[in-house]
């Protein structure tokens, strides 16, 4: 990730910082998360919270954060931290510097924390470990923004959109990201919820930013 000018609280440290955790997340399209979450987080209406469902080592979450933190809003980012399919062993995106010694198993909650600590958004970033469909039985309020970056297989983005999307308030949004109309461009489970997501008519495209999908919630 290239070093910009600050926006919206995004200094050089929480660049690096982002720059240095793993993670998947294409710089423009983390961008765009940035940007969205501050639209959002600053409106009139604003409940002053966002939702991440899939944390990983936090890359993502530092854009979500720096927008919060300028809005004076919170950010709970919610992951088992054990990884998804793509991250166990024998899959292509499994990191052996992730796994713990004790259990044998990922565990990526200390470099979230990492993370965390080295942007400087401890205070504003809450994290939440656990499944996320244990996360949303417990949850009991509306949030100005979902953003479903979890799992890839269909049972996991069904569980993330099904636990999750209720509790965007109207004229908030939900973000999806990994969403490829084009099969042979990437997986479809982001896709399918995506299209759930307008096919229910709560929710209007707002944008597309690469494979990232921004819904407005209408009703």
């Amino acid at each position: 990730m290239a070093s910009t000018p600050p926006v919206q609280g995004l200094s050089d440290e929480r660049l690096r910082a982002a720059e240095e955790a793993p993670g998947f997340m294409p710089l423009d399209e983390a961008y765009a998360l940035h940007q969205t979450a501050a639209t959002y987080l600053s409106q009139p209406d604003s409940v002053g919270l966002g939702v991440e469902i899939g944390t990983y080592c936090g890359k993502s979450t530092v854009f979500l954060g720096a927008a919060a933190e300028a809005n004076d809003a919170l950010i709970v980012t919610v992951d088992h931290h054990r990884g998804s399919e793509e991250h166990q062993p024998g899959w292509e995106y499994h990191d052996t510097a992730l796994v713990d010694g004790h259990s044998g198993l990922l565990d990526t909650a200390a470099r979230f924390r990492q993370t965390m600590f080295d942007a400087g958004l401890e205070s504003t970033v809450l994290g939440l470990l656990a499944p996320s469909t244990a996360a949303a039985r417990i949850w009991g309020r509306d949030v100005d923004l979902v953003f479903i970056d979890g799992g890839h297989s269909m049972e996991a983005a069904q569980n993330d959109y099904d636990g999750w999307a209720r509790w965007v308030r109207p004229g908030g949004a939900l973000l999806i990201h990994d969403v490829f109309p084009n099969p042979e461009d990437g997986g479809r489970p982001p896709y399918e919820i995506y299209r759930q997501a307008l096919d229910s008519g709560r929710f209007t495209e707002e944008s597309v930013h690469g494979s990232l999908r921004v819904l407005r919630r209408v009703r």
